[in-house]
């Protein structure tokens, strides 16, 4: 379902200024409809009023994420023979609210050349560079709070797996979506 981000800014707007906060839920939601957190984020901030346009960046930070071993990554990803594991660790913003902190683990060898050089030098979100493959979303757990290496002001923290048409796993996912999601 192909939602109008520019429609729903409007309607944002022109609700009153003392729009109820959204729940935990209501946000949710909204990360369910969606295989890309990138286009419910956008969508949430169309809801909400956040910015206009309602456009997600991804912020490169230092890849200080521990916890994750190098041998549960790759078989998590599934990787054959020479393929290698990279990680982008970022800040996911909409206008001047930070709405999660993420880590993607993913195959570059599964990413035209193009797709690498945007995660590498752009601060386009990894859905939207991959997105011309198709990849479905598969969640694999979701905690209220915090997990290990989220900020504090973590509300909801998702794990989750990308997958190609053809099964092979393309990204293993850890989301933590902050507090500014739900004023």
């Amino acid at each position: 379902m192909a939602l109008d981000l520019a429609a729903l800014a409007v309607m944002a707007s022109a609700t009153s200024p003392a729009m109820p906060a959204p729940t935990l839920e209501e946000f949710e939601a909204v990360l369910r409809r969606h295989d890309s957190a990138t286009l419910a984020l956008e969508e949430w901030c169309a809801l909400r009023g956040f910015a206009e346009p309602a456009r997600v960046t991804a912020e490169t930070l230092p890849p200080v994420r521990d916890g994750m071993p190098a041998a549960d990554i790759r078989a998590r990803l599934a990787l054959v023979g020479e393929e290698t594991v990279a990680m982008r660790h970022v800040r996911l913003s909409c206008g001047r609210h930070v709405l999660s902190e993420a880590w993607n683990w993913y195959v570059p060898a599964r990413l035209s050349a193009a797709m690498n050089d945007a995660l590498a030098s752009s601060d386009t979100p990894f859905g939207k560079v991959v997105a011309p493959l198709h990849f479905r979303r598969k969640p694999l757990a979701t905690l209220a709070g915090p997990a290990q290496n989220c900020p504090p002001e973590t509300i909801s923290t998702h794990q989750a797996m990308l997958v190609l048409p053809d099964g092979r796993p393309l990204a293993y996912l850890v989301e933590c979506y902050t507090a500014a999601n739900l004023r």
